[in-house]
């Protein structure tokens, strides 16, 4: 997802970003306040991923609510809770 997208979108998406990652804190969401460095960090801290796993769950996130990777459209208002199988080592 496009960083500006993100930024602008952020307040409308966030509770999405909470409910798929629900070890991400309302104050981590706060501090991150769609800042994509940001959320790859603490999604890399909050569930010990690698920097690609982080990446991968965002663009299965992303993909799954219906965000185009290069540049969002409008999303669905699908959620679900993050299956931390889904990104197992390889």
């Amino acid at each position: 997802m496009n960083q500006d997208i993100l930024k602008g979108q952020w307040r409308q998406i966030r509770g999405n970003v909470r409910s798929t990652f629900g070890k991400l804190t309302d104050d981590d969401l706060e501090v991150i306040n769609g800042d994509a460095e940001a959320l790859m960090g603490k999604i890399q801290e909050r569930y010990g991923y690698t920097r690609e796993q982080a990446s991968d769950a965002w663009n299965r996130f992303t993909s799954d609510m219906g965000f185009d990777a290069s540049n969002a459209g409008s999303a669905s208002t699908g959620t679900g809770a993050f299956d931390d199988r889904r990104t197992t080592s390889r």
